[in-house]
């Protein structure tokens, strides 16, 4: 079964081969990281790290029982008892129900363990995959029309004082 993981050091190979593995999947539904985070992405981890380490994010990923990233499942811009939702899944791992799972369960964490009380989340129109987690998860739509890089999209909101 697969288990959810706060970012650690050591998942950098295993984070890395995931991103390459899907980046053209990723880039059909949301913008692409571009040659850079390839380049750099040993300092880009380290980054992430130290943010969380500072609590500004929390990052997570899917891991199944062979150490193989299915998904990534973050919160940034933690503040006020906010943060924003984004998550990611291998191509591979889509179509079992498993990210939205991972979203409920990583938005009882947010209420228990990290004290949020609302997060947000983003999604282009035309990524039903995502959004249909959003809507399953509990998340609503605020009526705010956004651009993600070239595409459109909505914002979503999801009150989790008390559990969700």
């Amino acid at each position: 079964m697969p288990e959810l993981q706060r970012l650690r050091p050591d998942h950098a190979p295993a984070l890395l081969a995931f991103e390459q593995e899907n980046r053209a999947y990723f880039a059909a539904s949301v913008p692409d990281r571009g040659d850079d985070y390839f380049t750099h992405f040993d300092a880009l981890h380290a980054a992430r790290l130290a943010e969380q380490d500072e609590g500004v994010c929390h990052f997570h990923l899917l891991v199944d029982t062979e150490g193989e990233v299915l998904g990534r499942f973050n919160l940034v811009d933690v503040a006020d008892g906010t943060a924003d939702l984004g998550f990611r899944m291998a191509e591979k791992a889509t179509k079992r129900g498993l990210a939205t799972t991972t979203v409920r369960h990583l938005c009882t964490l947010a209420a228990e363990e990290y004290g949020l009380t609302t997060l947000h989340a983003s999604a282009a129109l035309d990524n039903t995959a995502s959004r249909t987690v959003l809507t399953r998860t509990g998340f609503t739509p605020t009526g705010e029309e956004i651009w993600l890089s070239d595409r459109p999209g909505l914002r979503y909101v999801l009150d989790i004082a008390g559990g969700s």
